[in-house]
């Protein structure tokens, strides 16, 4: 039976997890602190260490070190807030197996613990230097934006290119962690601003009060707090290119004065009596049904339309899984370079669990992942057992998952795909992951005519 030392400061979690933990055969210690827990490490032996990385008279990393000195071979599992997650890889640095964030299930963390304890710690070698990871290909002058060969990435950068040349206003939607940032530098870097500023802007993170103040400036005592003038982000664009994101999130007064900028392209900075003309190229972006909002009443129709002369919509990553390994290798590639490393791939079995998984947090989770597997990998390739726990278990379920072919649904998952290409044949045996001459025979075979 494993011996667990669980150390976090909230009760309540911590009789959970005791009671959890007990429930799967695990014999289980719990403390409160840090200095209760140092007295438990010094006279007694334990398997495994789950501790908190904030607690009331210390933190984690001191019990990491404390657990390192006394006994080498305990596993230590770090649970932290997302707002704590450099602390975290800092204790992956000092000889943590892993962190965790919460808030969390106790079932998701279950994984993780006996990996813990069928790893076995060994002292330190001096490695081989191994060979550079080659890169997959040139990268454009925007290094944040990988180009996907699927259908709907090549159509996305057709949008970019065919508009980026112009002075259009470009409306940007799309998923939670798509890309849209990096759609909009893209725009930027191909447009005739491109050595002008590119400022980027979150509407949801600045506070109503000082909103007009951010965007338009402000002069000294033009109120309370305002020591010193402020260039606002218009002026700070002038010239180049205005990203708004999250546009959604702008309070209607807000919408109102942005409306009037960008119609006159004239600004006047808080407490000044004197306009300052701009010349600015604004690109937003939004995750919500803006349309659907101005139906609503909630966002004013006219910013709506000066805002939207193009629009352009990033596929989530589930729409294209043909790009799927092309961005996780771009992301390995980063990943490796950023942590001082040298992963040169991924198991097949990893390879496996990230096309089961339908990626709902697209391309930002696939890249906070691979940098985390990346952390978390001592070999050549990244193998399943780094992967959480959620894609290392996951199992394809969407019978609309293209790759899914000898379906219950195979009619219609073909008749979905040549309905989506334009009854392009060649585009539809893409899409289902098979030859055009199997594709044929599957068409005689159902009947389907064109």
């Amino acid at each position: 039976m494993s011996k667990v030392l669980v150390v976090e400061d909230d009760v309540a979690f911590g009789t959970m997890l005791k009671t959890f933990l007990e429930k799967r055969d695990y014999k289980v210690a719990l403390v409160y602190s840090a200095s209760e827990a140092f007295k438990k490490i010094s006279s007694d032996k334990f398997d495994l260490v789950l501790t908190d990385v904030r607690l009331p008279d210390n933190d984690g990393l001191e019990i990491l070190k404390s657990v390192k000195t006394e006994n080498p071979s305990t596993q230590v599992i770090v649970m932290t807030s997302y707002a704590e997650i450099s602390m975290a890889v800092n204790a992956m640095k000092e000889g943590a197996f892993d962190y965790v964030a919460k808030p969390f299930r106790p079932e998701s963390i279950l994984q993780t613990i006996e990996n813990a304890l069928h790893t076995n710690e060994v002292a330190p070698v001096v490695e081989k230097p191994k060979p550079a990871r080659k890169s997959n290909g040139p990268l454009s002058e925007n290094k944040d934006l990988v180009k996907g060969v699927s259908e709907p990435s090549r159509r996305l950068s057709d949008y970019v290119e065919l508009v980026a040349p112009t002075n259009m206003s470009v409306l940007i939607t799309g998923e939670s962690g798509t890309g849209k940032e990096q759609i909009a530098k893209s725009i930027h870097l191909q447009s005739k601003r491109h050595a002008a500023p590119f400022i980027a802007v979150d509407c949801g993170a600045i506070p109503k009060e000082i909103a007009s103040s951010e965007f338009f400036g402000h002069l000294k005592g033009s109120f309370t707090g305002a020591i010193n003038d402020k260039t606002g982000h218009f002026a700070a664009a002038n010239g180049g290119t205005l990203f708004l994101d999250e546009i959604g999130n702008l309070t209607y007064e807000l919408q109102v004065q942005l409306l009037r900028a960008l119609q006159e392209r004239r600004i006047k900075p808080v407490g000044s009596n004197n306009e300052i003309e701009v010349d600015i190229r604004v690109v937003t972006a939004t995750n919500e049904d803006l349309s659907e909002a101005v139906k609503e009443g909630e966002f004013r129709e006219d910013l709506y339309h000066r805002l939207n002369e193009f629009s352009i919509k990033v596929p989530a990553l589930r729409e294209r899984k043909e790009d799927l390994m092309l961005f996780a290798n771009q992301f390995l590639d980063e990943a490796n370079a950023d942590l001082e490393k040298n992963i040169v791939g991924f198991s097949d079995e990893a390879i496996h669990a990230f096309k089961n998984y339908n990626w709902p947090g697209n391309l930002r989770e696939l890249k906070n992942m691979v940098k985390r597997a990346v952390l978390l990998t001592k070999d050549d390739l990244i193998p399943l057992k780094v992967l959480p726990h959620e894609i290392a278990t996951s199992t394809r379920t969407n019978d609309s998952d293209y790759g899914l072919f000898k379906n219950k649904n195979e009619e219609q998952l073909i008749l979905d795909a040549l309905e989506k290409t334009g009854g392009n044949k060649s585009k539809a045996a893409r899409m289902l992951s098979i030859d055009r001459k199997t594709l044929y025979n599957k068409l005689k075979q159902y009947g389907i005519k064109l």
